[in-house]
């Protein structure tokens, strides 16, 4: 056995490399964690001061869902597809949609 590989099998290298791991990994969740803070905390503050809205909706996908389930008829996998969305997306949608026709 050469020497490289009698020091990799070392029982207090293996401690010492396990305890560092250990710690950069605590160090890589706090600034993680950290970011997502800040982050909020930044949305937060454009949201008072009316700067902030999010993503606004897609009208024109909307439709296009809201007319090949509601209308057509279509399934919501066929729907899914055809828009390149996910189920839920057609599901919720086209749910809002027909609500929002049926009140108004």
């Amino acid at each position: 056995m050469d020497f490289s590989l009698k020091w990799a099998q070392n029982p207090m290298i293996k401690s010492i490399n396990s305890m560092m791991m250990d710690m950069l990994a605590a160090i890589a969740r706090k600034d993680y964690q950290d970011r997502r803070r800040r982050q909020a905390e930044g949305i937060k503050k454009a949201k008072e001061e009316g700067k902030y809205r999010g993503r606004q909706a897609d009208s024109e996908l909307h439709e296009k869902i809201y007319q090949l389930r509601v209308v057509n008829k279509l399934s919501i996998s066929d729907t899914a597809k055809l828009t390149n969305v996910s189920g839920r997306t057609v599901i919720r949608v086209a749910k809002k949609l027909a609500s929002e026709r049926s009140a108004g």
